[in-house]
């Protein structure tokens, strides 16, 4: 019998693709299309949901196409998506009635003061695990619902809200099942995670209808076939999953304690919590691992909004760069920053700072700086803000990680890694595969259809790489980290009225 092959789709925020596996993890072939960011005011940031759709069905088949794969032979699709992005379609079309509204969009900043303001922060905080911020699904939802007037609609069941799991099943799926999966729903900060399910006095706080909420599936479970017209036939699409959430499958972090992160639009660092909801006291999230047969896996997450988009703005916006890869050479080809900080506050600061109206500094500049300090302070602000993390994860838990698990695309900057293990004065280990977010994907869509028998024997397909050990003594990254959390002050509440 020929081997079989799994295919993930990673829906991101700035590119679609589609990865193919065989089952011992291998990538045979991938490919991703890019699409364009839109950003109708200062910190609004959307997509065109049919950007979304025609690069993911361009990613997919071009994929199968460069990796030679007999279709016949694809076992099972996984999807994993950018989270917390917002699109509310008619139910009869498929037409969305507005762009989706970015994860990174701050329109709804007033929405959530109102929230706390009314006194429901504990509220939100102690049923989602989050921190009422503009970031989640909710108050994008509400927004749309408000701004065009569309509550009645939704109250008819005429509409379909979705973060981009959910748009993508409904619109690549035979039936168009109107689904989520519970790690997707659980940054809604409208799902209770003790209840595991949507929770009326969080849609009541927001005014959201249920009518227009998708229903909540296992994190590995069939919800379908592919539409035969993508492929040629119709198969399994047996996962869905945040990439976060995904990332953290995919690099086997299967235990308590252990912890991954990823360096992609953002940097997201997750450590497991087993089946304990631990609430954190220092700025995290809690929040779902994933959910496998009815039973949740919970987790810590602690969010950089700007990661590798820090990397894409020196590229795009200020041309201190013209490849994402250069930054490398030109951080090396200085000792240090000369005293220079960049805090990429650009969409406010994530954990544990949050503060939605924390605007981009750069700080420390004299006669001597030039493009190189700058661009080596961009890659160590992603390894401060990632720093500063851990440190949450440390407070919480009350012990240290002794190793970080890295992958996306910033994880193959040697500079910034080296840096990363430097700063936290711990090891960080590198996979041989770094597509950990789709791997993660493909293989909780093989745990759902039988390719593996077991959890053990997806985490049997990770493989480590690389080892970066830090070599930094600690008074030096003492100093460092003080410079840096002074150049944070700075930057806090700059945009707050």
């Amino acid at each position: 019998m020929a081997q079989k092959v799994l295919v993930a789709l990673d829906q991101g925020t700035t590119s679609s693709r589609a990865v193919v596996f065989d089952t011992a993890g291998h990538m045979l072939a991938a490919h991703g299309v890019e699409f364009p960011q839109i950003f109708p005011k200062p910190g609004w940031v959307e997509h065109d949901p049919h950007d979304i759709l025609d690069t993911q069905t361009t990613a997919l088949r071009q994929a199968v196409k460069l990796s030679g794969v007999d279709v016949a032979d694809i076992a099972a699709i996984g999807i994993t998506n950018q989270r917390e992005t917002t699109l509310l379609w008619d139910r009869e079309t498929g037409e969305c009635v507005h762009n989706a509204i970015v994860w990174q969009c701050r329109r709804t900043a007033h929405y959530v003061e109102k929230l706390m303001a009314q006194g429901y922060g504990d509220k939100i905080r102690e049923k989602t695990g989050l921190v009422p911020d503009a970031y989640f699904s909710g108050t994008k939802l509400a927004w749309l619902l408000d701004r065009l007037d569309l509550h009645e609609r939704a109250e008819r069941g005429e509409l379909c809200f979705g973060t981009v799991d959910s748009f993508l099943a409904w619109h690549l799926v035979t039936g168009r099942p109107h689904v989520t999966d519970a790690t997707n729903a659980g940054r809604t900060m409208l799902f209770n995670l003790k209840t595991q399910g949507w929770d009326d006095e969080l849609l009541a706080m927001m005014d959201i209808p249920r009518a227009c909420l998708p229903q909540v599936v296992d994190t590995a479970q069939v919800i379908g076939t592919l539409d035969p017209a993508i492929l040629g036939r119709p198969i399994p699409v047996a996962a869905m999953a945040g990439d976060q959430h995904a990332s953290l499958f995919g690099q086997a972090c299967l235990h308590p304690g252990m912890v991954k992160n990823t360096y992609g639009t953002g940097c997201f660092m997750l450590m497991n919590t087993g089946e304990e909801l631990v609430s954190s006291r220092s700025g995290l999230l809690s929040t779902m691992a994933w959910r496998i047969g009815g039973k949740p896996t919970y987790a810590l997450e602690g969010s950089v909004f700007m990661g590798g988009a820090t990397i894409q703005w020196l590229r795009d916006e200020m041309k201190l760069i013209s490849t994402a890869a250069e930054s490398e050479g030109m951080a090396k080809s200085v000792k240090d920053t000369g005293g220079v900080y960049l805090v990429p506050a650009f969409t406010g600061l994530g954990a544990p700072w949050w503060d939605m109206y924390s605007r981009g500094t750069l700080i420390g500049m004299t006669r001597g700086t030039g493009r190189a300090h700058v661009v080596r302070a961009a890659l160590e602000a992603i390894a401060y803000q990632s720093a500063d993390l851990m440190d949450a994860m440390a407070k919480d838990c009350g012990h240290a990680p002794t190793q970080l698990q890295v992958d996306g695309g910033a994880s193959a900057n040697g500079f910034l890694m080296q840096f990363q293990a430097d700063i936290m004065g711990v090891n960080v280990v590198r996979p041989r595969v770094m597509e950990t977010t789709a791997l993660g994907a493909a293989l909780l869509a093989g745990l759902a259809t039988g390719v593996y028998g077991s959890l053990e024997e997806t985490a049997a397909v990770w493989q480590r790489d690389l080892t970066f050990e830090p070599q930094m003594e600690d008074y030096h990254r003492a100093q460092l980290l003080a410079g840096w959390h002074k150049a944070v002050e700075r930057s806090l509440r700059w945009a707050k009225e």
